[in-house]
């Protein structure tokens, strides 16, 4: 948020420089992102009034006759769009002959037979604002012609404040200068209120029935939408620039002045936070506002912008009487078909108006909206329709629910001051706003949380001096906030304000006390598992990559994997409009970034998003060669290199690994159809691994040296025992067996273990053999079997063992190798 040092200034007289404010909203909570130096115009740009604009006849040109004061009449010729049609007297910004701008000295020049005497400026060339559309006009009567820029426009620093979310109060003027005087016990001194309303207004107000429910889910209740709204009108306004000192202060704000009616509009929200809605007095019928939702099935609503947006029964909406008769919800939901477009929508509440009823250059009767609308509603509204406006930044965070008729009141003032308008004494404020509640405390609960020794007194006058009403009774604090804090809800709220005007450096240093409850026992072992997962794949090689949770059905498709289910109702861009549904498509994108044939080891540890639920998952990826001169060519980036990656990754966290071919079917879409396994950790299948497919990896850049893991988190565990470990010898024993090739190494593998019971201690493949004397369509895969024991086992205890695994594995249709 910006802000003008000089504008807070004139609320608290005494304020610190702008530099030394930095620290002081630092302890706020509130820090400073910068400070701009706003400067003034150059000396050479004076002010001057109209005294005549007559088209150039075949030409895009005005020229405007000027009283530049001391310098006489001159003429200029301006090709600005606002330049036409403008009223005597209206005053510009004149560059004068000799005035440098933007390294450019400007002089007398001749334009379509018109001596242009200087320029007349826009903010932008004026190197005083964003603004370039067009130029700079005041009002009549700003100041004498002649009078420099520089002494009604002075230099000025910007205050660019950072306000988190909680803090909706401080997103004006007057609720950062609260803040500053509570906090440097300064005087405030309050903004202007305006006229003040007494007796009716001239406009009905109807607001939205509270507790309205859902025909599609009657045990929904839709939120109040509005509890406050205050309309009053002015009549006989003279729409035009607003006045110099209000255009600065916009300008200095970062927003962009239009005219009186808009700006002053905007001013206000500035100044008090009050968002504000101004209509042309015409367009409401029967001079009656009706808040209702949008209660007609595939209702459009066309905004000041020109664009069109379909609004839906949670939508908020402000009509004039053209529709005294609102549907209910159930015949809203009743009336499905084709879209109806809204009439009589002067906007869409609290977010933008509506083409209907908006402000234009004849208006000169208005009316006032000024509400207090459901934070909840509108940023729903808002995200769907993907309207954010500075009236929703507000609204969505919170603002005081009883500043309507003082928004309003404040908004016509303006109106009358500067244009000329007459307000009518009376006001249509309808509602009842919600004030935040009563909160108690003790000082020993507010000690206790902050660490430090703060007196129950000291803590009530604190309290007061940010607008709440603390009573204290000994140790106990009954605390009313003001209406501006809607933050302010519980106890520990207070503590908080409590600690921000005392000082956070006044907080002592302490370590905290711990108080383990019973149901927090091992709530952080999935934590410490993912941490040493972690570890061990970065120790193994890999390189942790954190990629985006949202894709697309075009890289799903590419990929093969599920299309994504859970869609994204605002995408950031086309290529993120779903939830992902696996890992290993984002996983292929970072392989494929990585240009060249060098080794590429990557994990990620995300959430998955597909149709039968959200996981966590595990995803590695391994591309090229894992080491460098092998002594057997194409070993290092090979299958068996990935595999005994994973295999290391489970020896190193003690589990038990387990991988079994997938065939037919059960091959997943993304690998080679011959190269695929199941993953089965400590005894639970978990996922699946293999090369990937030659189609996927050529459409995301790939060779077939890329191979992928994909499993489900958390792993599981196996219970724990300690034993003893054998300082008896091991016996070991060849096992050659002879097998259908279409027999994994798993399947034999799995046999042995489960056939030779405890003893055995491990199975290790050496050798595989194919060709004579072995039959053809077989394969002769040797192992190595470990067995230990607590003492040294003798022949006669191991060789049964080895007879029971022979007889299991000619049981299963398979033989043994003799030699």
């Amino acid at each position: 948020m910006k802000l003008p040092h000089s504008w807070l200034q004139e609320l608290l007289p005494g304020l610190p420089p702008a530099p030394e404010l930095e620290p002081i909203l630092a302890n706020l909570g509130l820090p400073l992102e910068g400070i701009e130096e706003a400067p003034a115009p150059a000396e050479g740009v004076l002010l001057a009034a109209v005294t005549a604009a007559d088209p150039i006849e075949g030409t895009q040109l005005t020229r405007l006759s000027l009283d530049v004061g001391p310098h006489g009449s001159r003429t200029i010729a301006s090709g600005a769009p606002n330049a036409v049609g403008l009223r005597p007297g209206t005053m510009v910004a004149l560059v004068t002959p000799g005035t440098t701008l933007g390294g450019v000295e400007y002089g007398v020049r001749q334009m379509q037979g018109v001596e242009s005497w200087g320029m007349a400026a826009s903010a932008k060339e004026l190197g005083i604002g964003e603004s370039g559309a067009g130029i700079m006009l005041f009002p009549a009567g700003t100041a004498a012609p002649g009078t420099p820029m520089r002494d009604l426009w002075p230099a000025d620093l910007v205050l660019d404040v950072e306000v988190t979310p909680n803090r909706a109060d401080v997103l004006s003027i007057l609720g950062l200068a609260r803040d500053l005087a509570a906090f440097l016990r300064l005087e405030l001194r309050e903004p202007e209120t305006g006229p003040q309303a007494s007796g009716e207004g001239e406009i009905r107000v109807s607001l939205p029935p509270r507790g309205v429910t859902l025909e599609r889910d009657p045990s929904r209740k839709i939120r109040p939408g509005c509890d406050h709204f205050a309309a009053r009108t002015v009549s006989g306004v003279r729409n035009g620039p607003s006045p110099l000192w209000m255009q600065r202060r916009l300008t200095l704000a970062g927003m962009r002045p239009i005219d009186l009616i808009v700006d002053a509009s905007n001013y206000v929200m500035l100044e008090l936070g009050q968002p504000t809605a101004l209509y042309d007095r015409r367009d409401v019928a029967d001079d009656q506002i009706i808040v209702s939702f949008g209660l007609r099935q595939g209702e459009t609503v066309r905004d000041l912008l020109g664009s069109e947006h379909t609004v839906g029964p949670e939508d908020l909406l402000i009509r004039d009487g053209h529709e005294v008769a609102i549907p209910s919800v159930a015949e809203a939901f009743a009336t499905a078909g084709q879209p109806k477009e809204g009439q009589g929508v002067l906007g869409i509440a609290g977010i933008m108006g509506g083409d209907h009823g908006h402000v234009r250059a004849d208006t000169t009767d208005v009316v006032i909206e000024s509400a207090h609308f459901d934070p909840v509603l509108l940023r729903r509204t808002s995200t769907r329709l993907g309207l954010k406006t500075d009236a929703v930044y507000r609204y969505e965070r919170g603002v005081d629910p009883t500043l309507a008729p003082r928004g309003a009141d404040r908004v016509a003032g303006l109106l009358a001051q500067y244009g000329g308008g007459t307000p009518h004494p009376g006001a249509t404020v309808v509602g009842t706003p919600e004030l935040p509640g009563v909160i108690e405390a003790t000082g020993d609960q507010i000690r206790a949380l902050l660490g430090m020794e703060v007196g129950t007194g000291e803590m009530a006058d604190l309290l007061g001096r940010l607008g709440c009403r603390a009573l204290r009774d000994g140790d106990r604090l009954t605390v009313t906030p003001p209406s501006w804090r809607v933050d302010m809800t519980i106890w520990q709220d207070l503590a908080e304000e409590v600690a921000r005007l005392h000082g956070y450096a006044d907080l002592p240093e302490t370590l905290p006390t711990l108080r383990v409850h019973e149901s927090n026992l091992g709530a952080e072992r999935e934590s410490l598992a993912r941490t040493t997962l972690r570890r061990t794949l970065s120790g193994l090689g890999f390189q942790e990559v954190v990629t985006y949770t949202f894709t697309n059905d075009e890289e799903a498709g590419k990929a093969r994997s599920e299309t994504p289910t859970v869609r994204l109702r605002n995408p950031l861009s086309n290529d993120r409009t779903g939830m992902r549904t696996a890992l290993y498509p984002s996983l292929l994108k970072a392989a494929g970034a990585h240009k060249g044939g060098e080794r590429v080891l990557l994990f990620e540890i995300g959430r998955v998003f597909p149709a039968r639920g959200e996981t966590e998952r595990l995803g590695l990826l391994m591309r090229g060669p894992l080491a460098a001169n092998t002594y057997q060519p194409g070993v290092a980036g090979s299958f068996s290199a990935f595999r005994g990656l994973v295999e290391a990754l489970a020896q190193t966290l003690g589990a038990g690994l387990e991988l079994r071919q997938l065939r037919g079917e059960a091959v997943p879409p993304a690998l080679h159809p011959g190269i695929a396994g199941e993953v089965v950790w400590n005894g639970e299948s978990v996922g699946w691994l293999g090369a990937v497919h030659p189609e996927i990896a050529g459409e995301f850049g790939l060779k077939g040296d890329t191979f992928l893991l994909e499993a489900a988190l958390p792993l599981p565990g196996r219970a724990w025992a300690f034993r003893d470990p054998s300082r008896a010898p091991a016996a070991w024993r060849d096992l050659a067996v002879i097998a259908p090739q279409t027999v994994s190494y798993g399947e034999i593998a799995a046999l042995l273990r489960r056939e030779a019971g405890e003893g055995l201690e491990s199975v290790e493949p050496f050798d595989v053999y194919v060709g004579a004397p072995i039959p053809e369509g077989q394969r002769s895969v040797a192992v190595r079997l470990v067995f230990r024991g607590q003492r040294t086992l003798t022949d006669a205890e191991v060789d049964p063992v080895m007879e029971r695994l022979i007889g299991a594995v000619r049981a299963q249709g398979w033989n043994i190798r003799e030699k």
